[in-house]
């Protein structure tokens, strides 16, 4: 397995989703997360990872930001076994509900930042 854990055979999958993005994924990236805005870390957005497609992953920092909307609802189990899976890789995972990135962008701001290593928030 590559360092990474990238999985090229999901790259078109990945792809089709980027360009397909929900509005709360367009509003996180372009307000926060994309050119290194957030905290001078790269993310990418959409990135094959095993076999799931990350809503968006700092590499450096093994953090994947997954936005939950109307349909997590109904896939909790399947969430749970993604996060767990990545977990053992030694990713983590934080869950953000679509809507608090339409309604409330400073708390999922807030929220991220309590994600980040010490040294980089003080």
């Amino acid at each position: 397995m590559n360092p990474s854990n990238y999985n090229k055979k999901l790259k078109p999958l990945a792809r089709n989703l980027r360009n397909h993005s929900t509005p709360g994924e367009i509003k996180l990236w372009t307000e926060v997360l994309s050119a290194r805005r957030f905290y001078g870390l790269q993310f990418n957005r959409q990135y094959p990872i095993e076999n799931y497609i990350a809503d968006f992953i700092c590499r450096k920092l093994k953090l994947i930001i997954e936005l939950d909307g109307k349909s997590h609802e109904l896939r909790i189990e399947d969430d749970l076994k993604r996060d767990k899976e990545l977990k053992e890789l030694g990713y983590r995972t934080i869950r953000v509900p679509e809507s608090d990135v339409m309604n409330d962008i400073n708390n999922v701001i807030r929220t991220l930042e309590a994600a980040l290593p010490d040294e980089m928030t003080n």
